[in-house]
């Protein structure tokens, strides 16, 4: 009977309506817009009176809930990708030349989803193969990132522009393209959105060897079956994974707890003393 009921928030507040908070009137919180500052603990204390039908002797009940109420994120995600080509040597200008132009092709094939080509880098290495001659390669290494100078321009009406460039990044082309050799000793190809075009470039590769040349393979050449993917997750600043602390939701960018803090995309919230605050993304 007569039910009365009280919110805190976070600072141990008491709650007041707002553009984001909203209290029923049967004492349900909804919260509206939630951003980062809006985690933490909420507290409910409930208040209401029993009366004894003998005696009608009314007694007050106190009862109080807590609740744990944390922003999280789907991680934004980014591909590591290797691959192999065959060489004539590990010195001379050749293998730079190489590299550069297979990084200049993908940075192209990609370029319209506005994703791009980061950290790249090979290493050269010769390797003995069994009952045949040693042979030399180059190891190459790249990653995918879909945020690219001016991404945002390409989801101004999007309600989550990073989640909807983060798709670009994983989408399959709607449309093909026939696969023509270009000539640089290794005949090169491109067509085909970010992962999967350069999953195609590569795959297209090992077709041109098979079917575009006879007896004459060029010296340069993409190794079939080299070409390895890893998906690595990221969390925006002010957030981390805790599988400890958030075991519901392992895979989860959850806003750093007060105590921590995230400076950049890593998926680990850093230990500082002097934030008191949720979503940190400096230590004072």
């Amino acid at each position: 009977m007569d039910p009365t009921y009280l919110w805190t928030g976070p600072n141990e507040n008491t709650l007041k309506e707002n553009s984001q908070i909203n209290i029923t009137n049967t004492g349900e919180l909804v919260l509206k817009n939630f951003t980062e500052p809006l985690s933490g603990r909420y507290s409910c204390t409930l208040s209401y009176k029993t009366i004894k039908a003998e005696t009608q002797e009314e007694t007050t009940i106190k009862k109080k809930y807590d609740f744990l109420v944390f922003a999280y994120r789907e991680p934004d995600y980014s591909y590591h990708m290797a691959v192999r080509f065959t060489t004539n040597s590990c010195v001379g200008r050749s293998n730079d030349l190489l590299f550069r132009v297979l990084k200049k092709i993908l940075d192209n094939l990609i370029s319209d989803l506005l994703c791009h080509v980061i950290e790249p880098s090979y290493k050269c290495h010769f390797i003995k193969i069994p009952e045949e001659d040693f042979v030399y390669e180059l190891f190459i290494a790249f990653q995918v990132n879909p945020f690219a100078p001016g991404w945002k321009s390409m989801c101004n009406r999007s309600v989550d522009c990073e989640d909807t460039t983060n798709h670009n990044i994983l989408q399959e082309a709607r449309t093909g393209h026939r696969i023509d050799a270009l000539e640089l000793e290794l005949q090169t190809v491109g067509s085909c959105q970010a992962r999967d075009r350069i999953e195609e470039f590569f795959r297209s590769q090992a077709y041109i060897l098979q079917h575009h040349f006879n007896r004459t393979i060029p010296a340069m050449h993409f190794v079939d079956h080299s070409f390895q993917i890893t998906r690595i997750d990221n969390c925006r600043p002010g957030f981390g994974k805790n599988e400890a602390l958030h075991s519901n939701c392992a895979s989860c960018c959850v806003v750093c707890s007060p105590g921590t803090f995230s400076p950049d995309v890593d998926v680990t919230c850093q230990i500082c003393v002097s934030v008191h605050i949720y979503g940190a993304k400096a230590c004072p």
